[in-house]
């Protein structure tokens, strides 16, 4: 016996049933939708924006290997604009990337130290000193390269006299006699420094002995036992302010710490120093014309 099939035929058809599931497509609640989306995206894209610029502010500067600009100076070649002020915009911008094509600064790095500071770390070029030519300061570095051409002096490099040339070439070594004279001044430059001693002008003779100028004070280091006469003469600058004349050093030594001090119209010892401070015994010593 064949079993009934208890089965109920549904008016439509299958074909009817999927027309029936399909929407009509209405013009204006999609374009609300639309506008909805984007009024949402809208607001998260501001709100993130105003939570990046204010959480990611820079707040600190920490500047250091500048001698030639000042921290302000940096900071202002690095913060150029508006954007600059974000750390996160900071990180984005110089990564991988070095600030470039700034006189007397061979580089610039700049490190997010974290949401409110940045460090801008200088590598500054390695200048010993300058020479004016033709109204223009050309500074130069330890192998007599000339690394910068400028009208403006720049405190804390010396100036160099004494050497003799006849042309200048930018990124070209001045072509001098001897070229072994320019590690000696940034040897000169660099003691300097070390014992914060700023000289107004290095003057080398046709044998090469070195006086420092200092106002109208000449120092006559000589040659020899450079770094023991700088030691000394840093204790015996502030005793001279205001004098003119010459120091004579080119004899001092530990074992000859005599010094003189010749007045452009007169003469007088300067007293050696001991280490507590107290003054030994003058000895007689001689002195002679500039």
């Amino acid at each position: 016996m064949t079993a009934k099939n208890n089965f109920r035929l549904m008016k439509g058809g299958k074909g009817k049933s999927l027309s029936a599931n399909k929407q009509k497509w209405d013009p204006k609640t999609g374009k609300k939708a639309v506008l909805a989306a984007l009024l949402v995206f809208l607001c998260l894209f501001v709100g993130g924006g105003v939570y990046v610029l204010g959480r990611y502010r820079v707040e600190n500067i920490i500047v250091d290997g500048n001698l030639h600009y000042s921290d302000e100076e940096i900071i202002a070649m690095v913060l150029t604009d508006k954007l600059s002020y974000n750390s996160l915009y900071l990180s984005i911008k110089y990564r991988d990337r070095e600030i470039q094509n700034i006189p007397f600064i061979e580089k610039m790095n700049i490190k997010v130290v974290s949401q409110d500071t940045i460090q801008i770390h200088v590598y500054e070029k390695s200048v010993a000193g300058y020479v004016e030519y033709m109204g223009r300061c050309l500074y130069f570095d330890r192998e007599g390269m000339v690394v910068e051409s400028s009208e403006t002096k720049t405190a804390g490099v010396p100036e160099v006299t004494g050497m003799i040339f006849d042309h200048v070439v930018l990124y070209e070594p001045l072509p001098v006699e001897d070229p072994a004279i320019f590690q000696k001044i940034l040897s000169v430059t660099q003691m300097l420094s070390k014992y914060e001693i700023m000289a107004d002008r290095i003057f080398f003779n046709a044998s090469q002995d070195i006086t420092l100028y200092f106002g109208q004070v000449r120092v006559r280091l000589g040659k020899e036992n450079l770094e023991e006469k700088i030691i000394r003469l840093q204790h015996i600058l502030p005793s001279l302010e205001g004098e003119a004349g010459v120091v004579r050093m080119e004899n001092y030594t530990e074992e000859s710490p005599n010094i003189t001090f010749e007045k452009d119209r007169d003469a007088m010892q300067i007293p050696e120093t001991q280490e507590d401070g107290s003054q030994i015994p003058e000895t007689q010593t001689q002195t002679g014309g500039e």
